[in-house]
């Protein structure tokens, strides 16, 4: 069964979900697999078709992966939020807020998750050049955004977190992944969801985003910038 949604609403309250996911409602096989088959049909470069996904349910590798997670994000160093980072982030008041209070509910019942999704791709991108980069990012991207959206229309809720970037190397071995071979693209916890009312997210306006034949420098422009600011 799949939720009554127009692709317009599927699209647009396809939410990172934290929160609201359901710990102690298991997630069938089946709808892994569904969801798994509709990722795969995702545009992949020149059809190579190099997208893995290793899902994780069973509850001692859970709790091995769960506590990854953990140290994971204690490590993570993210960039320093920019003066514009800034304004986009709080252009909906309070949004800032409520990610961060998502993100501590989750590492708080990370261990409850019932499902863990790590999709990975062939081929690492360590050191490669942004042609190189983008071929093979462009390749897993699509796939797991497709995965969300069919998990979103069956009343699954996921996030996309790189919690695994600074411990790769060790959930790799966790988990029986070529390290050298494969990049682990992603952490994605699953569940059902508490409720399936999501509803769109503010964002920032359109004609800060969209270029018309050029980049133009009133689109890109904050509150209160001129056209020259940035």
């Amino acid at each position: 069964m799949t939720l009554d949604l127009t692709p317009d609403q599927l699209l647009s309250t396809t939410r990172a979900v934290r929160k609201r996911l359901d710990f102690d409602r298991p997630v069938s096989r089946s709808l892994i697999e569904e969801c798994v088959d509709l990722a795969v049909q995702a545009p992949t470069g020149r059809n190579r078709q190099r997208w893995h996904f290793v899902v994780v349910t069973e509850p001692a590798q859970r709790r091995a992966v769960a506590d990854l997670f953990l140290r994971a994000l204690a490590t993570a160093a993210g960039q320093p939020l920019t003066e514009r980072d800034a304004w986009r982030m709080g252009y909906h008041a309070g949004s800032t807020e409520r990610v961060f209070d998502g993100l501590r509910h989750l590492a708080a019942n990370i261990h409850r998750v019932p499902v863990f999704v790590i999709p990975g791709v062939e081929g690492r991108t360590d050191h490669a050049s942004v042609t190189v980069q983008a071929g093979t990012w462009g390749s897993i991207l699509p796939a797991v955004w497709s995965f969300m959206l069919a998990a979103r229309a069956r009343g699954l809720g996921t996030t996309w977190t790189t919690a695994q970037g600074p411990l790769e190397r060790e959930l790799s071995e966790v988990l029986g992944v070529p390290y050298d071979e494969v990049m682990l693209a992603a952490f994605v916890p699953l569940a059902h969801t508490v409720g399936t009312d999501f509803k769109p997210a503010p964002r920032i306006p359109r004609e800060h985003v969209l270029h018309w034949e050029q980049w133009e420098q009133r689109a890109a422009a904050g509150p209160g910038r001129s056209s020259s600011a940035w």
